[in-house]
């Protein structure tokens, strides 16, 4: 099985294949990439916008209304757009989020980069976060993209996954293992 296949799979998956591979041909991978960005951000600001996306209650002409409205007045380009408004029409904008995330991994696959999510107790510093995509791209062999989340209740460390790996360094995790021996022990 291809790496691309695994990265895209269902309904989001075809969508993003066939807009992935329009970019491709036309050479705008970055422009789809900076709309499908854009659009992201709205629809993760406006729980109206999410309301009408994946409610059975608006009819495929209401949504795809909006959606079209949405989309031009954000000024984004025709392949998005078109994909959009084609999802609506087939009812599938539920999985719109999905599939932009599959696209911008699609496009990252492509250029050889890899992302690492990565949770910390406290907000990593520029230097810490260059150090670990350094440490990241020797260990994997390829650029990694770090993004970063903080979780105060890690304690400390870090949990970093890349693909299926997953590496958990955190206090929490130690204090969890340390209590669970100290279990077997009593």
């Amino acid at each position: 099985m291809s790496a691309s296949a695994t990265l895209t799979a269902g309904a989001a998956g075809r969508y993003a294949t066939a807009l992935f591979e329009i970019a491709k041909d036309a050479g705008n991978i970055a422009a789809i990439e900076a709309d499908l960005d854009s659009l992201q951000s709205a629809i993760d600001s406006s729980s109206d916008l999410q309301a009408v996306m994946d409610s059975p209650i608006y009819s495929r002409d209401e949504q795809g209304a909006v959606l079209a409205a949405i989309t031009k007045k954000m000024g984004l380009g025709s392949e998005v757009s078109n994909t959009v408004a084609l999802m609506a029409a087939n009812r599938r904008l539920f999985v719109l989020s999905d599939m932009i995330s599959q696209v911008k991994a699609l496009a990252a696959d492509d250029r050889g980069e890899i992302t690492a999510e990565v949770q910390s107790a406290k907000k990593l510093t520029e230097t810490q976060s260059k150090a670990l995509a350094s440490a990241l791209k020797k260990s994997i062999g390829k650029t990694v993209k770090v993004n970063v989340t903080v979780d105060e209740s890690l304690i400390g460390g870090l949990i970093v996954k890349v693909g299926s790996v997953m590496v958990d360094s955190t206090l929490r995790s130690k204090l969890n293992n340390l209590q669970n021996a100290m279990k077997e022990v009593g």
